[in-house]
């Protein structure tokens, strides 16, 4: 008695199912197929390859890579079409961090691990090709190195240089520890020398280091103050020695050629001192004409 009321309760709810509004029904599966697509972006996955993608290195301020590592590199990447249309090659850059590896020649593996880049939600990095890349990682030292004044064109002729003096005559540097400790200077920009003849000073000269990895750090520009004059000579006197003896003494003199024009020997003078050892040490004195503007080479007493 109980087996017909549940076979038509059954019946009942079969027909509401499956033929009522079935209509509308098939429209709610479709669309809700549509929307599960959609969502789950169900597809069959597409490979593509990014060419020419910038690769950065990211490493401490206390190493230097100094060779030239491989700059680019080509992307292998899966993901559905859609996502990989929405992919703008020319905004992508590719990057890996190398801070904590050692100084010396280094082979760096390029994977999907190591390898930075971003891509859109659903897009995979599958490879980076090459693979690797070799790089020289250096160490960064700093130390102080003086600084030479470069010059061109020439003084003229009957003219030369006295002295080259730079302020401050040394600075700062600071980059890869091999370039660093075989820096010997730095130069300034080049200074013009033509038709000097006398004293100047060449204010704020920028100062150049040929290794673009190397910097200096303390202060980019110097003075430079260069001294000069007639061209000057050794002239040699034979000098009355002042006592009782006789004897005569040689002396060399350096200066302008014009000073020594009109001196002669006897306008010098040479005195002699003992010393503690008992020898006599002459000692030239030169004529107010001469003071501040000769050097005294030598002076031997002759016998």
């Amino acid at each position: 008695m109980d087996t017909q009321p549940k076979r038509l309760f059954f019946k009942h709810i079969l027909r509401k199912v499956f033929l009522e509004d079935w209509v509308m029904k098939v429209v709610a599966l479709a669309i809700t197929l549509a929307l599960w697509l959609g969502v789950t972006g169900l597809s069959n996955p597409t490979t593509q390859r990014l060419t020419s993608i910038p690769l950065s290195l990211t490493f401490s301020t206390n190493i230097e890579v100094t060779n030239s590592p491989i700059q680019e590199v080509t992307l292998v990447v899966t993901g559905d079409s859609r996502r990989l249309a929405q992919i703008n090659k020319n905004d992508l850059i590719a990057s890996i961090d190398i801070s904590e590896v050692m100084p010396g020649d280094r082979v760096i593996n390029l994977t999907p691990e190591t390898v930075a880049v971003a891509l859109p939600t659903g897009v995979k990095l599958d490879e980076i090709q090459p693979r690797s890349m070799a790089v020289r990682i250096e160490a960064v030292e700093e130390r102080e190195v003086a600084v030479k004044a470069e010059t061109y064109g020439e003084i003229p002729a009957g003219y030369e240089i006295y002295d080259e003096i730079v302020t401050p005559a040394k600075v700062r540097v600071r980059g890869p520890a091999g370039f660093i400790r075989s820096l010997e200077s730095v130069s300034t920009e080049r200074i013009d020398l033509s038709d000097r003849t006398g004293d100047f000073t060449v204010r704020q000269a920028p100062i150049g280091i040929s290794n673009p990895k190397a910097s200096v750090i303390t202060g980019t520009v110097v003075d430079v103050t260069f001294r000069i004059g007639e061209q000057r000579i050794e002239r040699v006197y034979s000098v009355q020695v002042d006592d009782e003896s006789g004897r005569r003494a040689q002396v060399v003199l350096f200066g302008a050629r014009s000073v020594f024009e009109n001196v002669a020997a006897s306008d010098l003078r040479v005195e002699v001192d003992r010393n503690a050892a008992g020898q006599d040490v002459p000692r030239a004195i030169l004529p107010p004409v001469l003071e501040g503007r000769v050097e005294i080479r030598s002076v031997r007493l002759r016998s």
